[in-house]
């Protein structure tokens, strides 16, 4: 079913995987779409059950209904809601960038839904408003071409823009070709995200893994978010910028296929 009515959205959703497998839900990252995890789902699709979906905003899931200000707590509202519209009672989650910041408040706002919690390339907080309002004029003016370029920049790194060129363009499409108002309504959402109280109400195990070389959130941010999560561990990928989980595939599937096997017993829902 690659589209559902809920939340006051439609979603695009992609799933795969035996239906009756531990359930992994994967959010993207901004400016992406489900796409992003095409390598982790051909990786762990015949262990479990593999929901992917675009965030709203992107991909082509709607817009938020006019007027309606865009939240980190209102996008975890929307995975509750998916979950709800799939009879899925509790499931893994994996996120990237803002999809992490969706994890991290879905898991302290819905503890009994969230079996485990993989947390890439994110932090509690990313940037400030003196980082994201710029953008979001940049966009609101220009379109997505005013800011793909930099983008870019920071999603991969030199070796990949020199080595495999049609990755990066392939995603330079999938940024320009975000809805606009979904991105600046996201790029507004990390703007005013502060987990840390969040973090701190956080039970089920974590995962953090981050970029040795991602300029957005470094090591270092991961290594804060490890500390404000009880329990939480962090693993850094070598070699790889903000979008890790195109540039390191098989290292991160290997990470997640580890730490998802621990989870529950296969086939419990």
């Amino acid at each position: 079913m690659p589209f559902l009515q809920t939340g006051g959205l439609t979603v695009h959703v992609d799933i795969s995987g035996p239906a009756d497998a531990p359930p992994v839900v994967f959010a993207n990252s901004l400016g992406t779409n489900l796409h992003l995890w095409d390598a982790q789902a051909v990786a762990l699709a015949g262990a479990y059950r593999v929901i992917r979906y675009d965030m709203r905003g992107h991909g082509m899931t709607s817009l938020a209904p006019q007027g309606e200000h865009y939240a980190i707590e209102r996008l975890a509202d929307d995975v509750a809601a998916l979950l709800d519209a799939l009879g899925i009672a509790r499931a893994s989650f994996i996120g990237l960038s803002i999809g992490g910041m969706v994890g991290q408040r879905f898991a302290a706002a819905y503890p009994a839904r969230v079996d485990a919690l993989v947390l890439c390339a994110t932090g509690n907080r990313i940037g400030s408003a003196e980082t994201w309002n710029p953008r979001i004029d940049a966009v609101t003016a220009g379109g997505m071409g005013a800011v793909v370029d930099g983008v870019l920049e920071r999603w991969f790194t030199p070796a990949t823009h020199a080595q495999r060129p049609e990755v990066v363009a392939g995603y330079r499409l999938m940024v320009e070709r975000t809805p606009l108002f979904g991105y600046a309504g996201c790029c507004a959402a990390i703007r005013d995200a502060d987990l840390r109280d969040d973090d701190a109400r956080i039970a089920a195990r974590t995962l953090v893994i981050a970029g040795a070389a991602d300029p957005v959130t470094s090591p270092a941010a991961g290594a804060e978010l490890r500390d404000a999560i009880r329990g939480a561990r962090l693993e850094v990928l070598p070699d790889a910028a903000h979008l890790l989980c195109v540039e390191r595939p098989d290292e991160l599937n290997a990470l997640l296929d580890a730490f998802l096997a621990t989870s529950r017993p296969a086939g419990v829902r």
